[in-house]
C-alpha cells in the first residue's frame, strides 16, 4: 500500500476557549503552559474544538502511511499553512491565527506554498485525505488544483454534524476501521 497523508482543517482561534488560552490573566494550567513554553498544535486545537478535532487527529494518526511518520499528518493554520500537529505553538501564534481574516491573500499563498511542498515530498502516488470542511470549497478550492485526483475525503462524513463526525472518527480509529 502506498503513502496516505492527512490534512486536517483547523480549529477556530476566535471562540471562547481560544480567548481563554490567549488571555494573559487566564489561570488555567493549560493556558499557563502555552504562555510559558508552548504546546503541540494538535493538543491546542483539540482543546479549542473538542471532540471534532480530537477525532480527526486520532483518526489521521491511526491511518496515515508515510515514509517518514512525522510527515503523515498536517494541520491547516490560518497564517502558517500546513504544520505538524506536533509543532509547538504559543499564545502569540494563537493571536496571529485569530487576527488573520479568513481568505486573506497572504494566508492563501502560504497554504498553497506549503501544500505544494507537501505534494513534492509525498510524491505523485500518495493519497492526500482532507478531514473537515469539504462541502464549502473553503479548503478544497485551494488544495484540489495542487493535489488533483489524489485529494480524497471520507464520504461517510458529508451529511453529519461536527460532533457526530468527531465521534465517528474516534470510533473508527479505536476499532482500526478506515472510512
Amino acid at each position: 500500500r502506498g503513502q496516505r497523508v492527512f490534512i486536517l482543517s483547523p480549529a477556530t482561534a476566535h471562540g471562547p476557549r481560544a480567548l481563554l488560552l490567549r488571555s494573559p490573566d487566564s489561570g488555567s494550567a493549560f493556558a499557563r503552559r502555552i504562555r510559558e513554553e508552548g504546546a503541540p498544535l494538535g493538543e491546542v486545537f483539540s482543546f479549542l474544538s473538542g471532540l471534532y478535532f480530537r477525532g480527526k487527529l486520532e483518526y489521521a494518526r491511526a491511518f496515515a502511511r508515510s515514509a517518514r511518520s512525522a510527515e503523515g499528518v498536517h494541520v491547516i493554520t490560518m497564517t502558517d499553512g500546513l504544520l505538524s500537529p506536533d509543532a509547538r505553538i504559543s499564545t502569540q501564534d494563537l493571536e496571529r491565527f485569530a487576527l488573520c481574516p479568513e481568505g486573506a491573500d497572504a494566508a492563501t499563498e502560504v497554504l498553497e506554498r506549503t501544500a505544494r511542498a507537501l505534494a513534492d515530498r509525498a510524491g505523485a502516488e500518495a493519497e492526500i485525505v482532507l478531514l473537515g470542511s469539504v462541502g464549502t470549497g473553503k479548503y478544497t478550492d485551494i488544495l484540489a488544483p495542487i493535489f488533483g485526483d489524489r485529494l480524497l475525503f471520507p464520504r461517510e462524513i458529508l451529511h453529519i454534524g461536527q460532533l457526530a463526525r468527531g465521534a465517528l472518527f474516534l470510533q473508527h480509529a479505536r476499532e482500526g476501521r478506515e472510512l
